[in-house]
């Protein structure tokens, strides 16, 4: 489970200029926000990056989400 979209219009980025800042495609940005593709750690802590934030605030275990 994530936040994924929310951030990414939280700071007004569209999936492609996401997908293109952190090296992967549009379509990968689509399926995460989906949650339809786990994405790796490394690709999880390059999203946080780019949507300024922490892996903790932008993923979860379900049932474990929490404000």
């Amino acid at each position: 489970m994530n936040r994924v979209k929310e951030f990414r219009q939280k700071v007004g980025k569209s999936q492609l200029a996401l997908a293109k800042e952190i090296g992967v495609s549009r379509q990968a940005i689509n399926m995460i926000e989906n949650n339809k593709y786990n994405p790796s750690l490394d690709l999880c802590i390059n999203l946080a990056r780019a949507l300024g934030t922490d892996l903790n605030s932008l993923f979860w275990l379900e049932g474990e989400y929490h404000d």
